[in-house]
């Protein structure tokens, strides 16, 4: 598969559970485990962004808000 199809595939479905781990009620665990932080540094050779920052960075480049997920018929006609 190319890069470029890879990528057109991957970044909508990483937006979909982002906003559905969002709209989740506090406490449920897949909002703790994507809001949880690893202790100390990074090792070598690691990614330096953690996945949420890597979405937040693509949420930037296609304009959306941190809101917007609030919106599920809204949010998905912006990710798409």
């Amino acid at each position: 598969m190319s890069q470029g199809l890879f990528s057109t595939i991957l970044k909508p479905n990483n937006f979909k559970w982002y906003g559905h781990v969002q709209r989740m009620e506090e406490g449920r665990l897949p909002e703790e485990v994507m809001k949880w932080r690893p202790p100390g540094r990074r090792k070598r050779g690691r990614p330096k962004l953690t996945w949420v920052e890597g979405i937040r960075g693509l949420m930037g480049e296609k304009g959306l808000m941190e809101e917007d997920w609030n919106d599920r018929s809204s949010w998905r006609k912006k990710i798409i």
